[in-house]
């Protein structure tokens, strides 16, 4: 008997009883649950959660699902300036750099907001606030908490 025979022998032996037991029917797959199963997407905190920051430069993005950072104490409705000096301080006095990351982008998202005439948007914004926000987030990325800090300073100045 050659191992084809043999292993398609063995296969229908030990196979169909355990077949016919189920009844031939499909088994479902079941996957791990992306979320906690209580979550209800876009409320509340989601999973995963970390301190630190991650997912800024290809360097630290260790995987797809950017972790849920601590939320900026200024709030939701905070200005840019308030999310500057909030990510500032968490950088300097606590060295919380998922906190910080949060509130460069929220300083990011708020200087962003601007009206402009449907036809006249070209690309990125040119705003030098613009830029030094995201380099700041870039440093931060790299670990360059100094670099971020004074990327940080050069933004409150404007």
């Amino acid at each position: 008997m050659n191992f084809f025979s043999l292993f398609a022998t063995t296969a229908l032996t030990f196979g169909i009883p355990s077949a016919h037991a189920q009844g031939l029917q499909p088994q479902a797959v079941q996957a791990e649950p992306a979320a906690r199963p209580d979550h209800t997407p876009g409320v509340g905190q989601s999973l995963p959660l970390s301190n630190n920051s991650s997912n800024n430069v290809a360097t630290d993005t260790h995987t797809t699902i950017a972790p849920t950072l601590p939320a900026a104490s200024v709030g939701n409705d905070g200005t840019a300036r308030a999310y500057l000096q909030e990510a500032r301080d968490d950088l300097v006095a606590t060295g919380r750099t998922g906190q910080a990351q949060q509130a460069l982008e929220m300083a990011e998202t708020r200087t962003l907001d601007r009206v402009i005439p449907p036809g006249e948007a070209t690309g990125p914004s040119q705003s030098e606030m613009v830029g030094l926000i995201s380099a700041a987030r870039s440093a931060l990325g790299n670990s360059d908490i100094a670099q971020t800090i004074r990327l940080i300073d050069q933004a409150l100045k404007i």
